[in-house]
């Protein structure tokens, strides 16, 4: 918001907790306009996104954000839930009483397309869940990049994945989607695993915001204070913010660490099917030399990040 202007956004999200925790953020910065959400199949289906999302707003006195089904499984692959991480309802299951909000009567991408091209600035989009929804934005509607300032999404990793060894969970779900918006040709940011892990509020913080008598104070503490099971043993728990952090580099980008780098996405069957790749070499290799390069889309992938800063901004905005 540096020339006092809000910055208009739209979310497209699969909202689980990490996602909850980046809407309860989002509509509350005063530097951000979220124009749209559009809801996405991923951590549980695409309707119980729908419906987690309309709570999120609902809890957190939103305005009338519009909101919209999108996708209910990949370009090709099935649907593969995360459910065994984000709750049966995909959100923790804290027994949240069903919306009172209804969706839209469009679906994600006639959403998507409208708001985008309504726009009197440019749009940054924030996926924060598998790109379903903005592949089949970008392959039916291609007209909307003009109006589209950049795209800051929470997906892909340069090290360690986490629904295969070298595959993060997002663009794993539909690789296709990923290899889709990597060729948009506007400015992306890459928010992957290797700064997502990182940015964790401290225990002491979540159980402040877990006794809160304000309702999207308390809903956000016992989002941080869900635990995957696969950690919960961990004996100093911490919540992480996870796709807020996307967030956060949207209003502060200076609180990351980017490199311009080239980056594809694997499509073909077996073990690195939906890695990212991303090539931090600082010269040609030997394949390049034998074989000729290959043209591959640059993104500014962010390689670090400024955990007590995006925690401070976090929780000051909450």
């Amino acid at each position: 918001m540096t020339d006092g202007q809000r910055i208009p956004v739209i979310i497209d999200c699969d909202t689980g907790v990490d996602d909850a925790l980046a809407l309860l953020f989002a509509v509350r910065h005063p530097a951000l306009d979220v124009r749209a959400i559009t809801c996405v199949a991923g951590n549980t289906d695409v309707d119980g996104v729908v419906r987690n999302t309309l709570t999120v707003l609902e809890v957190a006195g939103a305005g009338d954000i519009p909101v919209a089904r999108g996708a209910e499984r990949p370009l090709i692959e099935p649907v593969r839930t995360a459910r065994h991480v984000h709750g049966e309802d995909g959100m923790g299951d804290l027994g949240l009483p069903a919306p009172t909000r209804v969706p839209v009567d469009v679906d994600a991408v006639t959403l998507l397309r409208r708001e985008i091209l309504a726009s009197p600035r440019p749009v940054t989009l924030i996926p924060t869940a598998p790109l379903t929804n903005i592949a089949l934005l970008l392959r039916t509607h291609p007209e909307v990049t003009r109006n589209i300032e950049r795209i800051v999404f929470m997906g892909g990793a340069v090290a360690t994945g986490n629904a295969t060894p070298v595959a993060e969970f997002n663009v794993w779900h539909d690789p296709e989607a990923a290899a889709v918006l990597l060729s948009a040709g506007v400015p992306i940011t890459m928010y992957g695993l290797d700064v997502f892990k990182r940015v964790l509020v401290p225990a002491g913080e979540v159980q402040r915001l877990r006794t809160s008598t304000e309702p999207s104070l308390r809903l956000a503490g016992e989002l941080l204070a869900h635990r995957d099971p696969a950690t919960s043993g961990d004996p100093t728990p911490m919540g992480g913010l996870g796709d807020a952090g996307a967030v956060c580099a949207v209003v502060d980008p200076e609180g990351i660490t980017t490199e311009r780098l080239p980056v594809e996405v694997v499509l073909a069957p077996g073990p690195a099917r939906g890695q990212t790749i991303v090539d931090r070499r600082p010269r040609p290799g030997e394949s390049e030399i034998h074989e000729g390069t290959r043209e591959q889309p640059l993104v500014d992938v962010a390689l670090d990040v400024d955990v007590e800063r995006y925690v401070n901004l976090y929780l000051k905005t909450l």
